[in-house]
């Protein structure tokens, strides 16, 4: 981790980011199944941060370096101690080692900050980079590869004139935090508006939403699918053809756009709504034709009978409080208060989240891979009197992109999202969090516990 000076555009200035590496995103890392590997993460930033810290947050107070970090591998199946726990933090000059076991399908991770009450900060700075585990099964399929695969990060920036990393404030000095963010810039692989030359043949994209707050609605101008392969923790079952693919915060998408169905000489452009994010410049000669296999990984659906145990947690807003800032609860529950989430190992459980408000919370549990259920409508205003569930319409399944294995989920507003989680791996204490960073930082993240048995659950 240092600081790095990175042109993002040919006609602004170099900008100022913090980086794994010499780049953001950082380098992207290559594995396999089963084949565990060891990193080592020295944090060489400065002493100082650039970006305004709200020392009244959890974490962040103001007798706390000022500059700390700690990396999560978003989506692995880890030891806790290697997992990245949000107050394992440490500061410049030291290093931690961390292990990924990597006894997980092939999929696309990320790697990111997670340190407690800057962690909105960090990675804004531009402390993320991608990793992609691949697999036998993943081989057998003959996918576009090599130049034809294309690793893809898009996250939002605030840039200036100068092109300087601007981070917007409250109208309060004492307490800067503000609940989401919105920059005036997409980039595509740390660059403002690029563009990709591509031949006449499919390509597989590996993309991962890195903003704070963004939500991506993406599509193609010319019309053309996106055909959906694969989701935050792998292949799905079977190809989905997509007009429009929406990914939250976190959220990872792996998907097909097959130029030799495009224009020779042409130009396609990648939008987010009506805003451009990039363009394919295609070709006019074709090397390969792949076929994509109608069947991708055969996917066994969990019977909720499988769970020994329902949670209904709420998702929550809270209005100022004397000084404090907005605050933005799971279960009603501040960061320190008692673990109340201790799940046994090699056991299977339902979790209903309420979302009670008017945002989209996109919902990660560290170490776990899970299925999305259903989502369903409640009567908000009931609940918040009565505390009872009333549902007000039929609940409805998934997308069919959501079919598959899943590490983050978009919660509904006024609705209850139902996940089904086997708690596989290792014991001991994690965390799941709202992956909107803002809300993260402001005590929308929870310590859970994994247990080895029924004796040391709570009541």
């Amino acid at each position: 981790m240092r600081q790095i000076q990175s042109k993002v555009h040919r006609d602004l200035p170099p900008t100022p980011f913090w980086a794994y590496g010499a780049s953001v995103p950082g380098s992207v890392i290559e594995t396999r199944s089963g084949e565990g590997f060891f990193v080592d993460w020295p944090n060489q930033l400065p002493q100082q941060h650039f970006l305004p810290i709200d020392h009244r947050l959890m974490g962040a107070e103001s007798d706390q370096p000022p500059v700390r970090a700690v990396v999560h591998m978003h989506g692995a199946k880890t030891p806790p101690g290697s997992d990245g726990y949000p107050e394992d933090w440490y500061v410049p000059g030291k290093s931690a080692t961390y292990y990924y076991p990597n006894e997980q399908d092939a999929t696309l991770l990320w790697y990111h900050d997670h340190a407690m009450g800057i962690n909105r900060l960090n990675i804004y700075a531009g402390l993320l980079g991608l990793c992609i585990v691949r697999d036998k099964v993943e081989d057998s399929l003959d996918l576009p590869r090599d130049e034809y695969e294309v690793p893809l990060v898009l996250f939002d920036r605030f840039l200036t004139p100068e092109g300087h990393l601007y981070y917007p404030v409250s109208q309060r000095p004492e307490a800067p935090w503000v609940p989401e963010f919105f920059g005036n810039a997409i980039l595509a692989n740390g660059k403002l508006w690029p563009y990709l030359d591509v031949k006449l043949a499919k390509y597989r994209l590996r993309l991962l939403n890195a903003s704070n707050g963004r939500f991506y609605r993406l599509s193609l101008e010319n019309g053309q699918p996106l055909t959906q392969i694969g989701t935050d923790q792998g292949l799905l079952p079977a190809p989905v053809d997509l007009q429009t693919l929406t990914l939250a915060p976190g959220e990872r998408a792996d998907f097909i756009i097959d130029f030799a169905l495009a224009q020779p000489g042409g130009r396609i452009i990648l939008r987010n709504d009506t805003v451009g994010v990039m363009q394919f410049r295609v070709g006019v000669s074709a090397t390969e034709s792949r076929r994509l296999p109608n069947i991708l990984r055969p996917l066994k659906r969990l019977p909720e009978h499988s769970a020994i145990r329902t949670r209904e947690l709420t998702l929550e807003e809270f209005d100022n409080v004397l000084d404090e800032p907005d605050t933005h609860l799971l279960n009603g529950a501040r960061w320190h208060d008692p673990v109340t989430e201790k799940p046994m190992i090699n056991t299977t459980e339902i979790w209903s989240l309420i979302n009670l408000t008017d945002d989209v919370h996109p919902i990660h549990l560290h170490l776990v891979r899970f299925q999305i259920l259903d989502r369903r409508p409640l009567d908000v205003n009931e609940y918040l009197l009565k505390k009872t569930i009333r549902y007000t319409a039929p609940a409805f399944p998934p997308d069919t992109n959501e079919a598959g294995w899943k590490d983050t989920v978009r919660a509904t507003p006024g609705a209850v999202t139902r996940i089904i989680v086997p708690f596989e791996g290792y014991t001991g204490r994690y965390v799941w969090h709202c992956h909107l960073l803002e809300h993260e930082d402001n005590e929308m993240m929870r310590p859970y516990e994994v247990v080895a048995d029924s004796h040391a659950q709570e009541k």
